[in-house]
C-alpha cells in the first residue's frame, strides 16, 4: 500500500456529535417518500452542445450532453428520472477504447455540482480560497484541471438531487438507502454504457465524501453484475462511520481526529509551526495510537498524574488549554473543537475545511454552529450550476436544481438492520478487490478535512479484513494541504488533477510505501 502527499450534507454529520441518532425526517415536500398519487412520467430529454478547451497547450474538442434517463423497477415501470451531464471527445478514433469515469458527490443527498463545477468539469466556478466568496457576479472559467484530456466523464445527480426525481409510482424510499442508491446507479451506468457503446471502455468511479461510501457498494455491485472496473478514486473518504461519530462510550473518533486537530492548530498559528508538517503529523499519529489511546482506554482508572501529563501533551498538539482538556476528560469532540480553538479571537473553525474561519456569534457556546466553509462557497456553486446548465448547456427545465439535503436516508443494509453509526462498507470494497484483483483504488485526503479526517481513512484501510496482502498494493493514499473539498485551493486542484490523471493513464499498481510517509 502506497502513502503519498467530497460535500457531506447529511444531518448525521451536521448535528452536534454527542449522540448517535437516526437522521431527522425531512419536511414534507416533492422529495418526500410518500405521494398521494403517481407522478406523471416525463419523456427522456437531452441537450447536446459542442465546445473546445485548451489544456496544456492542446486544443481539445468536447461534446457536453445534459440529459435525463428513466430508471425502472422489476416490473419495467419507470420510477425515477435521473439527470446527468456527460462530456465526451467527438474526435476519439475509437470511443470504446477511451476511458470513461462516472463521477458524483455524497451527502447522502448531494448533487454532483461540487465536483462538476469545482474539480473536474471543463468549466469551473472561481471561489476565494480559505475565505468567504463575495456575492455575484461570479466568474465561470475554463478549467485547466479538467479530466477531459484523459477520460470521458459522466457527472451523476442521484435521485432527489439536481434535476433528478422520483416519477410514476416511484418514491424516495426506492432510492434513498445504502443499497437502494447503489442499485439505482448501477442500473444507470449499465444503461449508459449500453446505449453509448462503452462496454469495452476502461471504467472508473470517482466519488467524494458519502460518494466514497457509495463507490464501495456500487463497485462491488457492478463487479457482481459482470461489469469489471479499472479503478475507483475515493475523495475525502468514509468507509466506516463509527470513526466519525464520537459515539458515547467509544473513544476511537477522539484518537483518529487528533492529527487533524494538530494540523488545524498549526495552520491557525495556535501552536508554533513545526519544522516539517509531515514529520510532525507522523509524531501525532504515533501518540494518538499509543499514549493517548492507552489513557482513554483506562477510563475512570486513569491516575490523576498521568491524566495531567496527557492533557499537557494534547494541549501542545492542539492549542487547547490543559484546563479545558481536563474538564473535557481528555475527550474533545469535533463541534467542541471547532468552537474552542479560536474562541479567544471570536471565531469558529471550519469543519469541511478547517482553514476557513467565521464569526462565533455566541462566545459561550459549547458546540460550534454551522460550518464557515460551507457558508463561504454554497451560494457560488448554486449559482454556477444553475447558470451553466440552463445557459451554456441549454438544458431547458423549470425544475429547481437541488444542491443537497432533505432526503430521508435508510442506513439499513440488505439482509440486516443498521444505523449510521454501524454503517461499514469496507467489506464491500474488499470484496470488489477480491473479485477483480486488477482493480486499483486511489484515496485523496486533505490534511485540514475535519469531516472525514485522513487518519480515520488510514485506520480503516489498514483494518480491511480478509484483504490478501498482495491486493493491499492496489490501494494508494495521497495527501493535500487543503480540506474536504481540496479542489477549492487552486494549487491542490492542480495536484489532484495530476494524481487522478496519472491514476487513469497508468494501469499498473504502484509499489506500496510506509503509512504516513510523503
Amino acid at each position: 500500500m502506497r502513502f503519498c502527499t467530497i460535500i457531506m450534507l447529511a444531518t448525521v454529520f451536521a448535528a452536534p456529535l454527542r449522540a448517535v441518532q437516526r437522521p431527522a425526517a425531512a419536511p414534507t415536500s416533492d422529495r418526500d417518500t410518500t405521494k398521494a398519487a403517481p407522478t406523471p412520467i416525463p419523456n427522456e430529454t437531452s441537450s447536446a452542445t459542442d465546445h473546445t478547451i485548451r489544456i496544456g497547450g492542446q486544443l481539445i474538442p468536447y461534446r457536453a450532453t445534459a440529459a435525463t434517463m428513466l430508471l425502472k423497477n422489476e416490473k419495467d415501470e419507470a420510477i425515477g428520472a435521473l439527470y446527468y451531464t456527460a462530456y465526451t471527445r467527438p474526435d476519439a478514433k475509437d470511443p470504446s477504447q477511451r476511458a470513461i469515469s462516472f463521477i458524483y458527490n455524497g451527502g447522502p443527498g448531494s448533487a454532483s455540482a461540487w465536483l462538476h463545477m469545482g474539480a473536474f468539469g471543463p468549466r469551473r466556478i472561481v471561489t476565494t480560497d480559505a475565505a468567504f466568496t463575495p456575492p455575484p457576479p461570479y466568474q465561470i472559467v475554463d478549467n485547466q484541471s479538467s479530466l477531459i484530456d484523459v477520460t470521458d466523464m459522466v457527472f451523476i445527480d442521484p435521485i432527489g438531487t439536481g434535476f433528478s426525481k422520483p416519477v410514476g409510482k416511484g418514491t424516495g424510499k426506492d432510492f434513498w438507502g445504502v443499497d437502494e442508491d447503489a442499485k439505482a446507479l448501477a442500473q444507470f451506468i449499465s444503461q449508459y454504457v449500453s446505449r453509448n457503446g462503452r462496454w469495452a471502455s476502461p471504467k472508473y468511479l470517482i466519488g467524494e465524501s458519502y460518494g466514497t461510501t457509495r463507490s464501495a457498494v456500487l463497485g462491488n455491485r457492478l463487479e457482481r453484475d459482470g461489469m469489471s472496473l479499472n479503478g475507483i478514486v475515493l475523495i475525502s473518504s468514509v468507509l466506516d462511520f463509527e470513526t466519525l461519530l464520537f459515539a458515547p462510550g467509544h473513544d476511537l473518533s477522539y484518537e483518529l481526529y487528533l492529527p487533524s486537530y494538530a494540523a488545524t492548530a498549526v495552520y491557525h498559528k495556535v501552536i508554533p509551526a513545526p519544522a516539517n508538517l509531515g514529520g510532525f503529523l507522523t509524531e501525532v499519529r504515533r501518540y494518538a495510537m499509543g499514549e493517548y489511546t492507552a489513557a482513554l482506554a483506562a477510563g475512570a482508572t486513569l491516575p490523576a498524574d498521568r491524566k495531567a501529563a496527557v492533557a499537557k501533551q494534547v494541549a501542545a498538539y492542539t492549542g487547547l488549554s490543559e484546563d479545558y482538556l481536563l474538564k473535557a476528560d481528555l475527550r474533545v469532540n469535533l463541534r467542541q473543537f471547532m468552537a474552542e480553538l479560536q474562541r479567544a479571537r471570536g471565531l469558529v473553525t471550519g469543519r469541511l475545511d478547517s482553514r476557513f474561519s467565521g464569526p462565533l456569534p455566541d462566545l459561550l457556546t459549547e458546540n460550534a454552529p454551522g460550518d464557515p466553509q460551507s457558508n463561504a462557497v454554497t451560494g457560488a456553486f448554486t449559482a454556477a450550476a444553475n447558470a451553466y446548465l440552463r445557459g451554456e448547456l441549454k438544458f431547458d427545465t423549470q425544475d429547481r436544481y437541488v444542491m443537497g439535503g432533505g432526503v430521508q436516508w435508510s442506513w439499513a443494509r440488505e439482509g440486516q438492520r443498521g444505523w449510521a453509526a454501524t454503517t461499514y462498507v469496507g467489506t464491500d470494497l474488499t470484496q470488489a478487490l477480491v473479485s477483480n484483483p486488477h482493480l486499483r483504488i486511489e484515496i485523496e485526503n486533505g490534511y485540514y478535512d475535519l469531516a472525514t479526517p485522513f487518519f480515520a481513512t488510514e485506520y480503516t484501510v489498514s483494518h480491511l479484513e480478509g484483504l490478501p496482502p498482495d491486493l493491499r498494493d492496489n490501494i494508494t493514499l495521497k495527501y493535500y494541504d487543503a480540506g474536504h473539498m481540496m479542489y477549492l485551493y487552486e494549487r491542490a486542484l492542480a495536484e489532484l488533477k495530476q494524481n487522478v490523471a496519472r491514476f487513469i493513464t497508468n494501469p499498473t499498481p504502484t509499489t506500496a510505501r510506509a503509512a504516513g510517509s510523503n
